[in-house]
């Protein structure tokens, strides 16, 4: 038992005190340090709670920041110096994080490639579709197919200097890595992709980086039982560099099949080996993280970096998110392959959101190359099929503390939505087109 029933947290909500949300934060510490023992997750948690007993009078509503000062003591004074370094880390890199969204960007901001959100604001400036406004006068024109067939060709045409850059290399790459957050387009682009360079004559080998998973049952969860599958540390990091280096060498490996039903990972499974003229392919939100493929030198390895990059402005002066586009992309899919529904994919962004901002994007700036995978008209499409379901999630969620994030970015996208000119017909739409991949209706064949 505990002296007291809810936490303060920092944005000053009371919320319902969940000891099982120590235990999971000192888990994810550990596993980021190669450790997978939840019983001593549990009773660390423990020895937490009894020191908060000590600590706290009867009836005291703690600070969020007070637990984790707590933490680290405890995990310092129980041998777990590794682990407490880890969550020291994590705390700081939060704080930080926090201090900079304060600022409103007031010093260029490291997560963001620059160079190409510039490219991407001339074009974008160049086709009047740099503003809300300027895309509703040209969809009210009738100019909808057009902006589909100037946007499909600004894609294409990015993915042929990919394709090159890469040709270019073949004589001494070994793997290229297709990198990028959650919705990012990862699946058509290696597809395309692809395509480009086996005309070119190079012949690719997929590896499905899903299969290196972690059991289920050695996942991190979050307080609403959600498991983490957005972290690095989800997949088996030392399995996947020494396969990749025997594989780079000429070395067959056998590869472990993951299977999602079970939550299982079945070792030895199937046989991989590279010909003198074969290229891995690999599509992996973390391609470009430094753990994932450490022991392989940058000249066998080419890295490409996709994100949607729209430049469009609201009429309130800022820039629609790319976060919020890859969300409702995220919605579309798993709505159909993955059997979620549109409101679970919300609940659970926040865990994509805070994995990517440590794993992913601070990484996008080593890229060989960047590929913009936004569609200027995609925000039209999204409107008949989402908006009134986020007007019914900011209604929802709107007091809910423990719900803060749901209901700030449900408020945002329904505004976003809101101001667009709806589209219906996406019969313009190509049948390769990336935003296929999320809202139906490809020619591809995925695997």
């Amino acid at each position: 038992m505990y002296k007291f029933k809810n936490v303060i947290k920092r944005s000053g909500a009371k919320v319902p005190f969940n000891p099982e949300r120590i235990a999971n934060v000192i888990y994810r510490a550990a596993v980021s340090v190669g450790g997978r023992d939840k019983e001593k997750a549990h009773e660390l948690a423990q020895k937490v709670i009894e020191l908060m007993n000590a600590s706290f009078e009867e009836g005291y509503t703690p600070h969020v920041e007070e637990i984790q000062d707590i933490v680290e003591k405890v995990l310092i004074e129980n041998g777990h110096a590794k682990v407490a370094k880890e969550f020291i880390l994590y705390r700081d890199k939060a704080a930080q994080r926090r201090r900079e969204d304060s600022r409103h960007f007031s010093k260029p901001n490291e997560l963001i490639p620059w160079k190409k959100v510039w490219r991407s604001l001339d074009w974008a400036a160049a086709h009047n579709l740099n503003t809300v406004e300027g895309i509703n006068a040209r969809i009210k024109n009738g100019e909808f197919p057009q902006i589909v067939h100037e946007a499909e060709s600004l894609y294409e045409n990015q993915l042929d200097t990919a394709a090159e850059l890469i040709k270019e290399r073949s004589a001494e790459l070994k793997m290229v890595m297709v990198s990028g957050p959650s919705s990012s387009g990862k699946t058509t682009t290696t597809l395309k992709l692809e395509q480009r360079l086996n005309k070119m004559g190079m012949k690719f080998v997929p590896l499905v980086v899903d299969n290196y998973f972690f059991d289920l049952e050695m996942h991190p969860k979050d307080e609403f039982g959600d498991y983490d599958f957005e972290t690095p540390q989800a997949l088996d990091l030392e399995l996947i560099n020494d396969h990749l280096k025997r594989l780079a060498a000429g070395e067959k490996v056998l590869i472990p099949y993951y299977d999602f039903k079970t939550g299982t990972r079945h070792p030895d499974s199937t046989p991989l080996q590279l010909q003198d003229n074969e290229v891995l392919l690999i599509d992996s939100l973390h391609g470009l993280y430094p753990e994932f493929s450490k022991v392989i030198p940058a000249s066998q390895k080419f890295k490409l970096y996709l994100e949607p990059l729209l430049q469009m402005k609201m009429s309130d002066g800022q820039y629609i998110r790319w976060t919020d586009l890859r969300l409702i992309r995220r919605m579309l899919r798993d709505s159909v392959h993955r059997a979620y529904n549109p409101e679970q994919t919300l609940l659970h962004w926040h865990y994509v959101r805070s994995s990517e901002k440590r794993t992913i994007l601070p990484y996008s700036n080593t890229a060989d190359y960047i590929v913009n995978t936004s569609m200027a008209y995609e925000v039209p499409i999204y409107r008949p099929k989402l908006l009134e379901s986020f007007k019914q999630w900011v209604v929802k969620y709107k007091n809910d503390p423990l719900r803060e994030d749901a209901y700030t970015r449900a408020e945002r996208v329904a505004r976003m939505l809101e101001a667009i000119e709806p589209v219906t017909d996406e019969s313009s739409i190509p049948g390769d087109s990336v935003l296929r991949e999320f809202i139906g209706g490809s020619i591809l064949e995925y695997h």
